[in-house]
């Protein structure tokens, strides 16, 4: 049975996620500003609306979770495993996104301005509509061949 905490402000919490597992909890809408969430199992969770803004995603498994709309300004999200994440609409503007896996993540439309880059994968992410420099939208993304 997945966890399920709403309305709740755990705002600078800490999760011990050597105990317990966040895997499938229902966090939608949830404050977890400036909450330490590294290396949380968080595999499909539901994030959608949450506040992340300056959480500490380090090493986090994020794969299949749902994040749209999800305000992660200034996260450290460096080294998480986002594969096949939903990141509609989600504002990740000034995030540490350093050698993350995003690989088949959905960004349509995110806020990625001044996002640190470096070395993540987008491997087959749909990155339409999101907003890498300001006054930028990416339209379409081709691959390199080889």
């Amino acid at each position: 049975m997945p966890t399920t905490i709403r309305r709740r402000d755990t705002s600078e919490a800490l999760f011990t996620t050597d105990a317990d597992t966040l895997y499938g909890a229902d966090l939608r809408g949830i404050n977890l500003f400036g909450a330490d969430l590294c290396g949380a199992d968080l595999r499909y969770a539901d994030m959608g609306g949450a506040n992340l803004i300056i959480a500490d995603l380090t090493g986090a498994n994020l794969s299949n979770a749902n994040l749209s709309g999800a305000e992660l300004g200034a996260a450290d999200i460096n080294d998480a495993v986002l594969r096949n994440a939903s990141l509609k609409n989600a504002q990740l503007s000034s995030a540490d996104l350093c050698g993350a896996d995003l690989t088949g993540a959905v960004l349509i439309g995110a806020n990625l301005e001044e996002t640190n880059l470096t070395a993540a994968n987008f491997t087959n992410a749909d990155l339409t509509g999101a907003v890498i420099i300001s006054g930028w939208v990416l339209t379409r993304i081709e691959p390199q061949r080889g």
